[in-house]
């Protein structure tokens, strides 16, 4: 699977964007979750999920 990069992506990678996709689609269709809504978890997730993306295109710039 090719990303955006021109590199094969990582399977663990990959597993961490599914499982954040499926946490967003949970929480906003069965638990009531919205951006700004003044609750933790839904912003801990995002601020979790961005800093990984961040490590990880830091990752493959080297």
């Amino acid at each position: 699977m090719a990303c955006s990069l021109g590199r094969n992506s990582s399977p663990l990678l990959t597993a961490i964007g599914v499982a954040v996709a499926l946490i967003a689609i949970v929480g906003t269709q069965f638990l009531g979750w919205e951006w700004g809504d003044g609750r933790l978890v839904p912003t801990v997730i995002g601020v979790v999920a961005v800093a990984i993306a961040v490590v990880a295109v830091l990752a493959r710039r080297e």
